[in-house]
C-alpha cells in the first residue's frame, strides 16, 4: 500500500508530495514511477497494486511539482523536476533507482538519467515523445509554440497580479481509468481515449492553465543526447499513437546504447488501455535484468 509522505525542495523550498510502498527487505532496490502531464501519482496505482515487483522493490510515486498535492505555479521546467527527483531519493535514503515514466514522466526520466547517471539504474519509458516523430496536434503545438509561450507569459503575469483560480481538487485517475477502459471497450476505437484524455476542459478544472501549457511544451521539447545514456532502457510504445509515428519512435529508441522495445496495442495511454500488458512487460524486463532471489 502506498503511504503519503512529504519533503521540501532544496531548490526553492516548495513542498513535494510523494507516496512510498516499502518492500520487506530494508536493502531492497528502488523503483520511481513518474506520471505524465496534467496527471498525478494515481495514474500508477493499478500497476503498483498488481505488480510482482512490490514484494521485493521499494516503489516511490510522486505528484510531480505543478500537479496534485505538489501544486505550485513556480519553476516548472526539466531542471527543477530532475532536482526534485534527487530530493525525493535523498529523503528516502535511496542511492539509486530504476526510473519509469509515461509521456512527460518519460521525458523527465531521460533528462534525469542524462543529468544524474549515477542515480539511475535503468529506464522504463512509456510513450516517450521525440520531436522527429511528432504528428497530429502535438506537431501543431510545436510549430506554434511561440503562441503557447506568449499565452503562458500573459497568464503568469495575471497570476502575479492576483488574478488566478484556486481550490483545485485532486483527481483519482485510477477511477477515471476504470471508467474510460469500459468506454473504449464499448467504442472499440483508439480515438475514444484521445478525445477523453486530451479534452482541455476537464484538465483545466483540476490544474492552473499556465501549468498545463508549460507541461505540454516540456513534453514535446528536445531530449538530450540519447547515445550518452548507458543505463538499460525498456521502451513501451503505443502502436496506434496519435502523438508520434511509431516507426520513427522505434528509430529514436535505437539511439540508446542498450534498449529493448515492445509495441503495445494502445494510443499513448497504455497504463489505462493495456494495463496487464504494461505490467507484464515491465515486471518481466526488470526481473530478467535485476533478479532478486527470495
Amino acid at each position: 500500500m502506498l503511504i503519503k509522505k512529504q519533503t521540501t525542495s532544496r531548490t526553492d523550498g516548495e513542498d513535494l508530495a510523494y507516496w512510498v510502498q516499502h518492500a520487506p527487505d530494508p536493502q531492497a532496490p528502488w523503483l520511481v514511477v513518474l506520471h505524465g502531464g496534467a496527471s498525478n501519482h494515481t495514474r500508477w496505482s493499478e500497476y503498483v497494486d498488481n505488480s510482482s515487483l512490490a514484494a521485493c522493490w521499494n516503489i516511490l510515486a510522486p505528484d510531480l511539482r505543478g500537479n496534485g498535492a505538489s501544486m505550485t505555479r513556480k519553476h516548472l521546467n526539466m531542471a527543477t523536476w530532475c532536482a526534485d527527483i534527487e530530493d525525493l531519493l535523498a529523503a528516502e535514503g535511496a542511492k539509486s533507482a530504476l526510473v519509469a515514466g509515461h509521456s512527460l514522466g518519460a521525458q523527465i526520466a531521460v533528462h534525469f538519467a542524462h543529468r544524474s547517471p549515477d542515480l539511475v539504474d535503468g529506464l522504463v519509458l512509456i510513450d516517450p515523445i521525440f520531436q522527429a516523430a511528432l504528428q497530429g496536434r502535438s506537431l501543431t503545438v510545436w510549430r506554434y509554440r511561440w503562441l503557447v509561450q506568449a499565452a503562458t507569459k500573459i497568464i503568469l503575469g495575471l497570476n502575479a497580479l492576483g488574478i488566478r483560480r484556486s481550490g483545485f481538487a485532486e483527481r483519482d485517475l485510477r477511477a477515471l481509468d476504470q471508467e474510460t477502459r469500459k468506454a473504449i471497450a464499448e467504442a472499440d476505437s483508439f480515438a475514444e481515449i484521445a478525445e477523453r484524455y486530451s479534452a482541455v476542459g476537464p484538465i483545466l478544472a483540476n490544474m492552473p492553465t499556465a501549468n498545463y501549457l508549460r507541461q505540454g511544451l516540456a513534453t514535446i521539447s528536445p531530449l538530450p543526447d540519447l547515445g550518452g545514456i548507458s543505463a538499460p532502457v525498456l521502451a513501451l510504445l503505443s502502436g496506434a499513437s496519435t502523438v508520434g509515428n511509431v516507426e520513427l519512435n522505434k528509430a529514436q529508441i535505437r539511439q540508446f546504447p542498450n534498449s529493448h522495445t515492445i509495441i503495445l496495442n494502445a494510443n499513448h495511454w497504455p497504463l489505462t488501455e493495456t494495463p496487464e500488458q504494461v505490467r507484464e512487460a515491465i515486471d518481466g524486463w526488470v526481473n530478467t535484468n535485476w533478479p532478486i532471489s527470495s
